[in-house]
């Protein structure tokens, strides 16, 4: 059976897929170890294998590169024993600032890589199958814009609020990536000039107020607990807590704040909320609505929705860059 490895590379595991060929290739806006859960079904994209894997940072960036080539080669010979055949191709998400176009992962903080030719090195331990290399979130946004939350959108906006913030811009049928590469991360919008220092260098960003981790830490000096989180945070909010409810009322005036002002500059049909927090439902959705519909006032108000991938956007979107490199590029463009 023809199909794609799909693999999710993450800070401390990666997700993998052999995805079989279905309805992938675009047909308009977006439009149309193994893991002991069943797996998630996309419309349109078979899953015919999955499976996780340590990324195994602890051991250097070099160890990390050699896990995912090995990881992948398993895949391939998974798929030639089960399958009938190898894959026909490879897309991998990776975390931190890729420049997809030459297949290169130039920096993550979280796996200590710089300037690692990953689509070359894949190629090669593969036998010269096509790869496509891709970044994280804006992987994740094309499957949630392609096959989930946002399916039949032209414009979208995908932010999932995790550890930080980022966010996937959908216009016309792909996900912008930007001049240089930077496309999406409303995470560093400044909502609170002059506020809490961020890694970046700016005081007062975004992600500082409205991620999952800021939420936690918020939460923990709050309440006194220092294991407390974001999930704890949002079920006394629930309850009716006063520190709680006033501790996510400030997280989600600031995400209102950055959603406006990516609202006025993008002008989406459809706003997608993922990760971690996104879980609490319409604890978060009910008053994030409201708020954001306090603040517009000539922009029009796009639909909120909350992701329907969950944390298989990643791993589902390497596998659409994989089927839309063999549906758009010749193979002797993308290989070693």
């Amino acid at each position: 059976m023809r199909h794609v490895i799909a693999l999710d590379v993450g800070g401390t595991g990666m997700k993998a897929a052999l995805v079989g060929a279905g309805d992938t290739a675009p047909s308009g806006p977006f439009g149309s170890g193994s893991d002991q859960r069943p797996p998630r079904q996309a419309p349109g994209l078979p899953v015919l294998h999955r499976a996780r894997r340590a990324t195994g940072r602890e051991r250097g960036p070099d160890a990390v590169v050699e896990s995912i080539l090995s990881f992948a080669a398993e895949l391939r010979a998974h798929g030639e024993q089960h399958l009938g055949e190898p894959a026909s191709a490879v897309g991998v998400a990776v975390p931190g600032i890729v420049d997809a176009d030459r297949g290169i992962a130039r920096y993550s903080a979280n796996l200590g890589w710089r300037d690692v030719p990953l689509r070359d090195l894949l190629g090669r331990r593969l036998g010269g199958v096509p790869v496509a290399l891709g970044h994280d979130v804006r992987t994740g946004g094309l499957a949630e814009g392609r096959i989930g939350a946002g399916r039949g959108a032209d414009r979208f906006l995908f932010v999932p609020l995790g550890t930080g913030i980022a966010g996937a811009i959908g216009v016309g049928g792909r996900v912008e990536a930007g001049a240089h590469g930077f496309a999406g991360e409303i995470g560093h919008i400044v909502v609170r000039p002059n506020g809490t220092p961020c890694p970046c260098g700016q005081r007062g960003c975004l992600e500082r107020y409205a991620s999952a981790a800021a939420v936690s830490e918020a939460w923990a000096q709050a309440c006194g607990d220092p294991g407390a989180d974001a999930a704890a945070c949002a079920k006394a909010v629930a309850s009716g807590d006063p520190n709680a409810v006033r501790v996510w009322r400030e997280a989600v005036d600031a995400l209102a704040d950055g959603l406006v002002t990516a609202i006025t500059l993008l002008d989406p049909g459809t706003l997608i909320i993922g990760g971690g927090l996104a879980e609490a439902g319409e604890v978060l959705f009910a008053p994030l609505r409201d708020a954001v519909r306090r603040r517009v006032t000539f922009q029009q108000l796009p639909s909120i929705v909350p992701a329907a991938l969950g944390d298989s956007a990643g791993c589902l979107g390497a596998g659409l860059l994989a089927w839309d490199l063999l549906h758009t590029t010749d193979r002797s463009e993308v290989t070693a």
